[in-house]
Formats: C-alpha cells, structure tokens, sequence
C-alpha cells in the first residue's frame, strides 16, 4: 500500500483553484481537472431536471398508484373469504335421520303395494285408451265373394268361447258364449250371462273351442245395453275375432251364429237377416230391462247362445246374439228358438266396451222425462212426466208432448224413443218432433247422462 503525503491532496479548508478556461456550454456534468497541484474534481454548473415516465395508453405517470379495479371475482393470488363457521350437529342427529327415512320408505312402499294391489284387483283388464290401446282385428278374413259357412265356421270357432258363471250361489249354473275382443285378453258377452256371479264375486269361466278353461273377471258391465267385457290373463292367445259394421248390412244378407246353445259348445247356425233397427226389449227382470236396436235374425238362437257372435259371410262380426222371440214375449233365454233372434249391432258393443274398457262402467243417454212404454197406437211416445232441471225441462218438453219422431225417423211408442235415443251419445244434440194441443213443433235437446 503506498502512503500519500499530506501535500498530495489540498486541504479542506483550502480554497480550491479552479480551472479558469471557460467552457464553450453550461457544464452538465462534472469533470477533473488538474492545476498543476493534482487532479481536482470540478461539479457540474447546472443539474438536469429529473426524468418522468409517460405509461403507455394514457395509464397513471410513473409513481402514481393507480385506483383500485372493481372485478366480478377474486384478483390473482386474493384468497375468497372464509365461509362463515357451521353450527355442530349433535352426534345422535344422523342415526335418527337415517332410522326415520328407513321407516319412511318401508311404510310408503307397504302402502304404495297395496295401492296398486287394490287397484289391480278391483279393476282387472282397464285400459285407460280403451279400445284405442288393445289389439282388435277390423280386416275381414274371408274374400268379397265368399258363400261358404263352412268357411266362416273355420275362421269364428277359434274366437268363440263357452261361458259358464255361477248363479244364485251355484257354481256353473248360469251358460252362455262371447267372443274374442284383443290380444290381450278380453272376452265380450252379455250382461245377463254374468249378472249374478258379477253382483256375488262368484267365479267365471271361460272354455275355448279345445276345451281349455281360464278362470275370468268382471271389467265392467251394462245392463242397458245388455254387455259386459271380461278379462282372463290366461285367453291372451286366443285369436281375436273380427269386427265389421251392422250397419253395412241389407235385409235378406246372409249371417252365422255362434255360441254354446242349451250348453253345446261351438255350434253353428245359419240364417239371413230378417230385419233391421228392431226396438226390442231383454233382460231378466224389470229392474234390469234393457232397450237394445237389433238385428233381427232367424239363424237358430237359443238359450246358451246369449253373447255369441252373428257373423256375416265374410267372417266379420256385425251383432253379439242376446234375445230370442217366444210366444210368451221377448226374454234373454227363457224358451227355444221359433227362428226369431235379435243381435246387438256391433257398433253398439264398439261405444259400449270403449267406455267400459277405460273407466269399468258404462255411459248411456237420457233425457230426463218418463214415457209410456205399454200399450200404444203407434202414433209415437207420450211423456208421462218430466224431471226438474234436466234436458227435457231445459228444452220445454211437457207432461202429455206427444213425441213422433227423432232427428226426422219416426218413432212409434216409448220403446221406440227409448232405443232412439240409446242410439246418440251423451253431450249430443238431437231434434224431436213434438205434438202438443194439435200443433206440430221441432224442439232441440242435449242428452244428458247415466251410468248402467
């Protein structure tokens, strides 16, 4: 290390000599300059001024702290705020919830079985789209020209079934036939064939053409129109007979019947339609009297013959057989056929089994008033009273109004209005000609409606 003297460098009290050669431009930085004495270090005259930084895109100038930016969520590296502190739960809490859904779930399934278990077993066979939701056959079997029975006798034996139902608390008393309706197994027959086991809950067979029996179920009846459908889990293999139209048919057409006459099953009789729109009156009491527009046929009916079908020559089923004629009256199968039957029209057991199928009962027409059903000069209906508050009253009908037609067809006695009206539906408007005090009148009535 090498020592300085003290005269190598001036003293602080000293004054300084400074260079005396004058610059050309204001010193803006210092320098050294040398006296002769040594270097010596000369500040600057003047100082610049201090520098400013402009942040681009007009931000805040260098050293400026800027606003605090509102965000919609947490600015990067901010933590959220702690979510507020929970509550404890007392430690015997969960064991009581759990123990009480448990019961929850076993009792509402307990009582949600048993729901559908009451349902299914007062209701067997409902459908709720009616005959819009089973499978039935409209396609006629058998060609245009065809003239055989044996032929239609090949197609409808498989569809028609023997019905055997207790009566009066005996089991098998009570015989009849019925049809194939679907593939899912409902049967169509007559009232009075199950009426009594119905009402009793007394079992329903049904036999099929090779003798096989399926125990069978009430869906619903009509002792109105003298129909009920049944329902076997067993008879969905049966084949499903074919339904055509009545109202295609001519007096003189040829037709079939088919049942189990006086307990003979899958017979066959022949015949031709003798008459068409016959007012006639069955069933086996007044209580239950039903008014059904016939067909009338002289094929062989009898009794066992009741909800077979008659069947024209193209295999298609156009009436279900439910009355015969005997020389004590009209009855559902008291005495032998004298070749007078009659058969529901098939569009009548169509309506009928479509509102049966979807709610188990049947709906018919009615008007409100009571007429005279006996003795009649065939000049038409004489209404014996009328019912408050009902189609009739709201539409003016009176005590003694003679009505002598319907919608313009001519109606000849009660039995013949009665059937007239059966024919409508509920909800429907229909027009009567009306004779009060000698003058003819048109008077509109909306139908209302029963359930039988």
């Amino acid at each position: 290390m090498t020592d300085h003297d003290e005269g190598d460098r001036p003293a602080a009290d000293q004054p300084q000599e400074l260079d005396d050669t004058e610059p050309t431009e204001p010193l803006s930085v210092g320098r050294w300059h040398d006296s002769g004495g040594g270097p010596s270090w000369v500040p600057p005259a003047t100082q610049p001024p201090p520098g400013q930084w402009d942040a681009p895109y007009g931000a805040p100038q260098y050293g400026a702290i800027p606003p605090p930016q509102t965000r919609p969520y947490p600015s990067f590296g901010q933590l959220p705020p702690p979510p507020p502190p929970r509550g404890r739960v007392p430690g015997w809490t969960w064991p009581v919830v759990c123990v009480l859904a448990l019961v929850l779930g076993l009792v509402g399934g307990a009582f949600g079985s048993l729901l559908f278990e009451r349902l299914t077993d007062d209701t067997p066979g409902l459908v709720s789209g009616g005959l819009n939701e089973v499978d039935t056959v409209t396609a006629a079997p058998l060609p245009a020209g065809n003239g055989s029975v044996a032929a239609v006798a090949q197609q409808l034996l498989p569809s028609t079934v023997q019905i055997s139902a207790e009566y009066q608390g005996q089991k098998g008393a009570a015989t009849g036939s019925g049809f194939v309706l679907d593939r899912q197994g409902h049967i169509i027959t007559n009232n009075h064939v199950v009426a009594d086991a119905a009402k009793d809950d007394g079992p329903i067979e049904i036999v099929d053409q090779d003798g096989n029996r399926y125990q069978a179920e009430v869906v619903g009846r009509s002792p109105v129109y003298d129909l009920a459908v049944l329902f076997s889990e067993e008879a969905r293999d049966l084949r499903p007979a074919s339904l055509g139209a009545s109202r295609a048919l001519h007096v003189g057409d040829p037709v079939v019947a088919f049942g189990s006459p006086l307990g003979l099953s899958s017979t066959v009789t022949a015949g031709i339609v003798s008459a068409l729109d016959r007012p006639v009156t069955t069933g086996d009491s007044s209580n239950d009297s039903s008014y059904i527009n016939a067909v009338q046929t002289d094929a062989a009916i009898n009794p066992g013959n009741s909800g077979g079908p008659l069947v024209d020559l193209r295999g298609r089923v156009v009436g279900v057989n439910s009355a015969i004629a005997t020389t004590g009256g009209t009855v559902g199968g008291e005495s032998g056929n004298i070749g007078v039957g009659f058969a529901i029209p098939i569009e009548q057991v169509r309506i009928t089994a479509d509102q049966i199928l979807r709610t188990g009962e049947a709906r018919y027409p009615v008007i409100g008033a009571k007429v005279q059903t006996g003795e009649s000069d065939g000049e038409g209906a004489r209404i014996d009273s009328v019912q408050n508050n009902t189609p009739a009253d709201r539409s003016g009908l009176e005590k003694d109004d003679l009505i002598t037609a319907v919608d313009g067809e001519k109606v000849s006695d009660g039995i013949a209005l009665i059937v007239a009206i059966r024919t409508h539906q509920p909800g429907e408007t229909i027009e009567f000609t009306v004779t009060r005090d000698g003058k003819s009148r048109v008077v509109e009535v909306t139908l209302g409606a029963e359930t039988g």
